[in-house]
């Protein structure tokens, strides 16, 4: 299919709160859940049991706010987010700490998520970054950001939100990095392929079509620089099959109630 034929139905897509999405992690299969179980069976089933804390990182907050602004626009990130150091310390004449008080009462009382001036400006480098790219213009030129669907894949409910999406062009996910040089070697080892292996099945259930896909990466440092790439059909294909394998022994390991790590057999290492 060539990008001139494709026009997705985006009535497909619906709008809701990240928090809303997440919240519903317990009812639909998402692609982060099914990554974790293909690291660890137990940790997957442990992680749905609640028995895992995990803390809302910085960096996961900064990533969101990214975004938000490249992809959704200055209204947006600033009707979601504020860019403040917070109040003064009348004693030292420098904001309170973050970690102070003080600073916790008065972002509370802001009733948005606080980014500080230094992240402020950090992401809107990122954001100008994007900007320079012309092909990554290209391809947020038209579209809608954050866009959530549903469907059944592989005998299982499951749930997808999408960065951006495309009618003409498909699927445009956007990672931050440190490096754009090695971003090839991040996506591998991160397994950001099979992410979008999830995503463009899942949204085929729903429009009867596999639609391209791009990564758009932007790196967190100077000059910024910002880099597209279509991912092959091959890689998406491969990565599919793995899913789906990975979603049979999930149904395995429910239907059974056992849940391996992946380490119960010796294994053999041989540094030659």
């Amino acid at each position: 299919m060539t990008t001139a034929e494709l026009h997705i139905d985006m009535s497909v897509l619906t709008h809701e709160p990240a928090e809303a999405y997440h919240a519903r992690g317990g009812e639909y299969l998402g692609s982060h859940a099914l990554g974790k179980f293909q690291l660890c069976p137990l940790l997957y089933h442990k992680d749905r049991l609640g028995l895992i804390t995990e803390t809302e990182r910085p960096a996961y907050l900064l990533g969101q706010a990214a975004h938000c602004r490249i992809l959704e626009g200055k209204d947006e990130f600033a009707r979601r987010y504020m860019v403040s150091d917070g109040p003064i310390n009348k004693t030292t004449g420098k904001p309170f700490k973050s970690d102070s008080q003080a600073y916790q009462n008065w972002a509370d009382a802001q009733g948005k998520p606080i980014i500080s001036t230094k992240n402020g400006m950090l992401i809107e480098n990122l954001a100008v970054g994007v900007a320079m790219n012309a092909q990554a213009v290209d391809l947020i030129v038209d579209g809608v950001a954050e866009g959530v669907v549903r469907a059944d894949y592989c005998g299982k409910p499951c749930q997808i939100r999408i960065d951006w999406l495309n009618p003409y062009r498909g699927i445009v996910d956007l990672k931050t990095c440190d490096d754009l040089t090695w971003f090839e070697s991040d996506a591998r080892r991160y397994g950001y392929a099979g992410q979008l292996a999830f995503y463009r099945a899942v949204l085929a259930e729903r429009i009867g079509e596999l639609v391209p896909v791009h990564f758009m990466a932007v790196e967190k440092k100077e000059p910024f620089r910002c880099g597209v790439w279509l991912i092959s059909p091959d890689t998406l294909d491969h990565c599919a099959r793995e899913n789906a394998t990975a979603i049979e022994r999930l149904k395995d390991c429910e239907r059974l109630g056992q849940w391996p790590t992946g380490y119960e057999e010796v294994r053999v290492f041989d540094a030659v």
